[in-house]
C-alpha cells in the first residue's frame, strides 16, 4: 500500500433497516453523505435469493466480511433479517462473522452463535441450490467435532471447491474458496485459486486481501506484491485492509512502505471509534508492525512513542462499550508482551526483555511468547538460572499449544528449538545450542516465520558470530537477508561478519545498505550505525 496522506473516503455507518430497504447504490461508488450506503470497500457481485429491496446491503456485508470487518458485516446482515425475515443467506451471513480462520478460529462462544444462525438458515430452506450449498458447508463445519478443527476446516473448504466448481461463474464462490484453502493451509493452492480471480475482477476486496494472507511467508511475499499495493485503494475505508498490505512489505524489507500502510490503518481505526464503529483494535495490530518497522529503520524514538502508548490504549480499549466482540481484543494481553519484548530484543537490551510481566487474564500465546522471548535473553546473557525457567515455562505450555492460532503456534517446532537452543547456549554447551538453533531455523524456513519476528536463521547466524565464527556466520546471515531483507540487526552483523572473515567489499555492501535502510542513519543514534558509517568513510577514503 502507498502512503495515504487522510483516509479519503468514510467509513461506512451501519444504517436501520428502513434505510437498509430506500438505500441502493453500487459498493464500488464514491464520495458523497457519510450515511450513505457508498463508502469505499470494493466491488461485491452475490445475488441472492432475497427481497430485492435488501440486495445491496446484503453485499455490502459480504464485502465487510472480505474485509474482516465482522462486527460491521454482523450489523448489515442482522439488519437484511429484519428487513426480510425469510432471507436464509442473512443468516448464513452472521453465521460467517463468527468464523474467523486467520485470527482466533473458533472459540465455543462464537461457534454456539454461529450454530445459532446457521441452524435459522437451514430451517428457512434457501430458493436455491447453490445457496443451499453455502449454508449446507457452513453448518457442517459448525456442527464438527471442536477438537478435530483442522479436518473440518480442509472438509469445509472441498465443500466451498465443489460450490466453486458447480458454479465457476460464481465470483464470491471463488473468493471464499481461496480464503478456505488459506484456512487450511494450502498457500500455493490458494494463491492458484485467487490469481486468477484478482487479475479477473481487480476491484474485488476478497481476491486481493486474501492472496496477501497465502502469500504471507518468505516463500511467497514476492509474488503477492501487485496484491499488496493494490488492496488498500480497493478497500481504503476498512482499518484492516489499510493494514494488511503491510504483512508483505514487512516480509520484503519495504519498511517506509510498511510504516505508510499502518499509520492509515491506525487513523482508519481513530475513525472507526469517533463514529461509534466496530473493529477499533485493529490499532493494536497496526501498532505492532509499525514498532517493528520503526526499529529496522533505526527510528527508534519513533518506536518508543508506540510502546509508551501501549498500556494507555490498552485501557481504553478495555473501557470500550462491546470490546469483548471485537476481533483483536482477544489478544490484547498477547501485545502487551510480544511489542515490549520486541522493541527490547532488536535494540539488545536483554535485561529489559527479562523485566517484563505476565499480564493479568493473559491468554496462551501471551504466556508461551514471554518464555520463549525471556529464554532468548537469558541466552544472550549467557544466564542458566533464567534460561531454564523460561524453558520450563515453555515447556508447560507446549501441549497446550496445538489448537491455539498464535504465530508462535504456527511454527511450533522452531520455537520449541529456539527456546532450547537459547538454554543450551545460556549453559555455555554452545555446539549443542548451535545444532538446535540450525534445526529450528531449517525447520523455520520451511513453515515460514510469524509476521512481526526474529528470524530463527538469524538468531542462528548472532550465535557463530558470538563464538567468533564470522566466515560460518556470514552463510548463515546471506540466507537470513534473503528470507527477510532488510532486517536493521541482520544487516550490521553480516557487515560485521564480513569484515572479521576478510571481506571488506562484501562488508561494505551490507553497512551501505544498512545506512540506506536507516535514511544515512539521520534518525538513529545506534552505535551500529555510527560502526557502519566510519566503516564507509574510511573504505571511501582508502584507509582500509
Amino acid at each position: 500500500m502507498k502512503a495515504i496522506s487522510k483516509i479519503s473516503s468514510l467509513l461506512i455507518l451501519v444504517l436501520s433497516a428502513s434505510t437498509l430497504v430506500a438505500q441502493h447504490h453500487r459498493h464500488d461508488a464514491e464520495g458523497g453523505d457519510p450515511n450513505a450506503i457508498n463508502a469505499k470497500l470494493g466491488t461485491v457481485h452475490m445475488p441472492v435469493s432475497c427481497q430485492a429491496s435488501v440486495q445491496a446491503p446484503f453485499e455490502r456485508g459480504v464485502a465487510l466480511l472480505h474485509s474482516f470487518w465482522f462486527e460491521e458485516a454482523k450489523k448489515q446482515f442482522q439488519a437484511v433479517t429484519t428487513a426480510d425475515p425469510q432471507c436464509a443467506m442473512a443468516h448464513w451471513g452472521i453465521a460467517m462473522t463468527e468464523w474467523r480462520p486467520l485470527w482466533d478460529g473458533m472459540p465455543e462462544n462464537r461457534r454456539l452463535a454461529g450454530i445459532a444462525e446457521i441452524d435459522k438458515a437451514t430451517a428457512l430452506h434457501a430458493r436455491t441450490d447453490r445457496e443451499r450449498r453455502y449454508i449446507a458447508a457452513l453448518s457442517d463445519y459448525l456442527h464438527s467435532d471442536p477438537a478435530q478443527n483442522d479436518k473440518a476446516t480442509r472438509a469445509y473448504a472441498d465443500a466451498i471447491g465443489a460450490l466453486h466448481a458447480a458454479y465457476p461463474d460464481d465470483v464470491e464462490a471463488t473468493a471464499f474458496y481461496g480464503l478456505a484453502l488459506v484456512a487450511s493451509n494450502e498457500p500455493r493452492k490458494a494463491l492458484d485459486v485467487l490469481e486468477p480471480g484478482f487479475k479477473a475482477h481487480p476491484d474485488h476486496p476478497g481476491f486481493a486481501h486474501y492472496i496477501i494472507h497465502a502469500a504471507d511467508s518468505p516463500q511467497y511475499a514476492e509474488e503477492g506484491l501487485p496484491a499488496a499495493e493494490k488492496y488498500a485503494a480497493i478497500a481504503p475505508d476498512s482499518a484492516h485492509a489499510l493494514h494488511m498490505p503491510g504483512h508483505l512489505f514487512a516480509r520484503r524489507g519495504m519498511w517506509q512502505e510498511d510504516v505508510d500502510s499502518n499509520l492509515a490503518s491506525v487513523r482508519a481505526s481513530e475513525y472507526a471509534e469517533e463514529h461509534n464503529l466496530g473493529g477499533v483494535g485493529h490499532q493494536l495490530h497496526a501498532d505492532e508492525f509499525l514498532l517493528y518497522a520503526y526499529l529496522q529503520q533505526g527510528k527508534d524514538a519513533d518506536a518508543r512513542q508506540v510502546l509508551d502508548r501501549l498500556e494507555p490504549l490498552v485501557v481504553h480499549l478495555r473501557s470500550l462499550p462491546g470490546i469483548q466482540d471485537d476481533g483483536m481484543a482477544l489478544f490484547i494481553t498477547y501485545f502487551q508482551v510480544e511489542m515490549p519484548g520486541i522493541y527490547y530484543m532488536e535494540l539488545h537490551e536483554w535485561k529489559s526483555v527479562l523485566a517484563i510481566q505476565e499480564p493479568a487474564g493473559s491468554i496462551l500465546a501471551a504466556r508461551y511468547y514471554r518464555f520463549w522471548e525471556q529464554a532468548i535473553a537469558a541466552g544472550r546473557l549467557r544466564d542458566a538460572a533464567a534460561a531454564d525457567k523460561a524453558a520450563a515455562g515453555a515447556q508447560a505450555l507446549y501441549d497446550q499449544m496445538a489448537s491455539d492460532n498464535s504465530p508462535i503456534a504456527a511454527e511450533r517446532e522452531a520455537a520449541e528449538g529456539t527456546i532450547k537452543a537459547w538454554q543450551s547456549f545460556a549453559h555455555k554447551n554452545d555446539e549443542e545450542a548451535l545444532r538446535l538453533i540450525s534445526a529450528a531455523a531449517d525447520s523455520q524456513d520451511r513453515v515460514g516465520q510469524a509476521e512481526v519476528d526474529i528470524p530463527a536463521r538469524e538468531m542462528y547466524a548472532d550465535m557463530l558470530l558470538t563464538d567468533n565464527r564470522p566466515a560460518e556466520a556470514l552463510v548463515q546471515y546471506r540466507t537470513a537477508l534473503k528470507l527477510s531483507p532488510n532486517r536493521f540487526n541482520a544487516l550490521y552483523n553480516a557487515g560485521r561478519a564480513a569484515e572479521e572473515a576478510g571481506k571488506p567489499e562484501e562488508a561494505r555492501t551490507y553497512f551501505q545498505q544498512l545506512m540506506k535502510t536507516t535514511d544515512r542513519g539521520e534518525h538513529s543514534e545506534r552505535s551500529e550505525v555510527i560502526y557502519a558509517r566510519n566503516f564507509l568513510l574510511k573504505a571511501s577514503s582508502g584507509a582500509m
